[in-house]
């Protein structure tokens, strides 16, 4: 049912979606129907699942287990929408889905107030800043229980058949040359490798410089000065996360080598985050633009807890931009600089490199 505070309004997001006239269920789209879709698997979810109770007057109650209906015209149509069930359960109303966080917001909405997981999840769930700050929490806490039940993915959407980059670059994706692809062919849920070799001129000034003992400390970006530093990268996917990880290896002359590893994850359309050692993030976004990938600065995050907490540290360490341009179908120029607004650019490495093995 669409109830008529919301009626007036629709929004297109990955969590909401109204307008039911828009679905293709009228099968499903009872009058006083309230669809549970949840993960089976999961005991935080099946345990929500069995306990919510939804007041009489909304409707009645209705459980889905998606790992046993993948096939179900309820999970079809999750799917048309793009509703990850990996990232959260959905309830649907006869008309309106809910997905997440605004799934545990229906439910104190609109659940009954008797039962203690039922008031529980009024006390939490009923503000929308409150479903906001601990949702990742609670999808934290999922993940950790199917993988200690070393239970995989539902993957309602059929992600680890593409390429995690084609939805960041989006409808570049099929612009891109033959080793952009090949660059970038890693899929989620997966255990692909993808292994680049090449060459880099790393240079450091100014508060790089000064700050270089944090910056080994953290791991990141190498704090050196040195040219035809030989450099592997072995771009690695997880079965157990959409993460895209790199596990850069830098042999420097004069120095043991050195690891450079950090993990990036799509948080919107062209928008990721690379996350570094102690939860440190750079944001950027990608285009496909003069025949160049490039990445551009939008700032620094602390990751805590599944958020992302922003940093205002652009004035003092300056944006970071980099780009990468084909050379030929196996080969890729690169180059990443950090540029500061008093000192100007403090940091770069750029180089070439060829793709060397994919599994």
């Amino acid at each position: 049912m669409v109830y008529p505070w919301l009626a007036c309004f629709r929004r297109l997001s990955d969590r909401v979606l109204f307008n039911g006239n828009e679905t293709d269920m009228s099968a499903l789209a009872e009058k006083n129907a309230i669809w549970f879709v949840y993960d089976g698997e999961c005991p935080l979810c099946k345990s929500a699942a069995l306990a919510l109770r939804i007041k009489k007057q909304y409707g009645t109650h209705n459980l889905l287990n998606a790992r046993e209906h993948l096939d179900h015209q309820l999970i079809i149509d999750i799917n048309r929408h793009g509703f990850d069930l990996d990232e959260g359960m959905v309830i649907f109303d006869g008309n309106d889905f809910y997905h997440g966080k605004d799934a545990l917001s229906f439910m104190a909405k609109f659940g009954d107030s008797k039962g203690l997981f039922n008031l529980l999840n009024k006390a939490v769930f009923g503000s929308e800043t409150m479903a906001k700050m601990i949702y990742p929490w609670i999808r934290g806490v999922r993940n950790l229980l199917l993988k200690k039940k070393n239970i995989g993915r539902i993957d309602n959407l059929n992600l680890k058949s593409e390429p995690i980059f084609k939805a960041v670059f989006g409808d570049s994706w099929d612009k891109l040359p033959p080793v952009m692809h090949k660059h970038y062919m890693n899929r989620p849920y997966t255990d692909d490798i993808n292994i680049v070799e090449g060459t880099l001129d790393v240079m450091s000034a100014g508060p790089i410089k000064l700050l270089a003992p944090i910056f080994w400390l953290m791991g990141g970006v190498p704090p050196h000065n040195e040219n035809n530093v030989p450099v592997t990268v072995s771009f690695e996917s997880n079965k157990n996360t959409k993460e895209f990880r790199f596990n850069r290896t830098f042999n420097f002359k004069e120095c043991k080598p050195y690891h450079f590893q950090s993990r990036m994850v799509q948080t919107s359309a062209n928008e990721m985050i690379e996350i570094m050692r102690f939860g440190f993030g750079w944001r950027m976004s990608f285009h496909w633009e003069d025949d160049s990938v490039k990445l551009k600065h939008k700032g620094y995050v602390l990751s805590l807890f599944g958020h992302f907490i922003p940093l205002p540290l652009t004035m003092l360490m300056g944006k970071g931009n980099a780009e990468e341009k084909a050379v030929d179908n196996n080969t890729f120029d690169m180059q990443v600089e950090i540029t500061h607004p008093w000192w100007g650019k403090i940091y770069e490495y750029k180089g070439r490199f060829v793709v060397k093995d994919k599994r």
